[in-house]
């Protein structure tokens, strides 16, 4: 039987060392460790030791797919336990790695679906380059050509801030997503589900496992035959589930060990 396990990365599968603690008391001590990312000559993103093991045999025994809202270059400083998967989906779907390659097929037709679906992007850049005021932004991004994110000082950002731009943003056809200190703006027509479907199209699946903290993880617990959420992030912050999605009460890096486990207990019991 061939089952694919598609998972979200950041604040789901790995874990900053701050976002590790979430969920922890300031004198609960943190968990053991394993570093999956290196930047700059620092390690970054980490798992549990006991993820790092579920996560080398899920790798092993299914057709296991990294899916993130990261650009290609941010992906490939993260390696993860286990064999080198063969698929892998970056810039929330508009990338569709096969061993470490993006798909020109793939790739052209994101552009025209996007070309026929949402503003230009660089209508949506010069909107936030008016709108974002220097006191609580520190960087505006153009990720891949194919969506934008503000990095913002969250503390101070205005509270009228978010529900305002989601406004202008959703009539142009762009869903926003604030997940730590980063705002997206991604077309509502970008979406990791989509790139999963042909990724179990390809592997011939016969079940889609996957697992996502943040609204733009939607599309991809839709696109799968169940799911499961952490207990932090803004699928957790906002409530929102689907009869086929498991919603854990873990959160931090202990969240990122529960996942691995019930990823791998689903694909060995497949019962759809």
């Amino acid at each position: 039987m061939s089952i694919v396990v598609a998972s979200d990365l950041d604040r789901t599968l790995i874990y900053s060392q701050a976002a590790a603690r979430l969920g922890l008391a300031a004198t609960d001590p943190t968990p053991e460790l394993v570093c999956v990312e290196v930047y700059d000559g620092a390690p970054m993103s980490f798992v549990t030791g006991g993820a790092a093991v579920l996560l080398a045999e899920l790798a092993e025994h299914t057709t296991f797919v990294p899916t993130t809202t990261r650009t290609r270059e941010q992906y490939a400083r993260i390696v993860l336990p286990g064999r080198a998967p063969e698929f892998a989906i970056c810039a929330n779907g508009g990338h569709l790695l096969v061993h470490g390659e993006s798909d020109p097929d793939w790739q052209a037709g994101v552009r025209k679906t996007l070309a026929a679906n949402a503003a230009p992007l660089p209508e949506v850049v010069a909107h936030l380059e008016r709108v974002a005021r220097p006191e609580w932004t520190h960087k505006l991004r153009v990720a891949e050509d194919l969506f934008t994110y503000l990095v913002v000082e969250r503390a101070d950002l205005p509270p009228e801030f978010v529900p305002e731009t989601t406004a202008w943003a959703a009539e142009r056809g762009y869903g926003v997503s604030l997940q730590g200190r980063k705002l997206y703006f991604v077309p509502e027509a970008l979406t990791k589900g989509d790139a999963v479907r042909e990724v179990a199209r390809r592997a011939g699946a016969d079940a889609v496992f996957a697992a996502g903290d943040s609204l733009l993880d939607i599309e991809l617990l839709r696109a799968a035959d169940a799911g499961v959420r952490p207990g932090h992030g803004e699928l957790a912050e906002t409530n929102w589930g689907a009869p086929h999605v498991e919603a854990l009460t873990e959160q931090g890096v202990s969240a990122g060990e529960r996942i691995a486990a019930w990823l791998l207990e689903r694909s060995r019991s497949p019962v759809r």
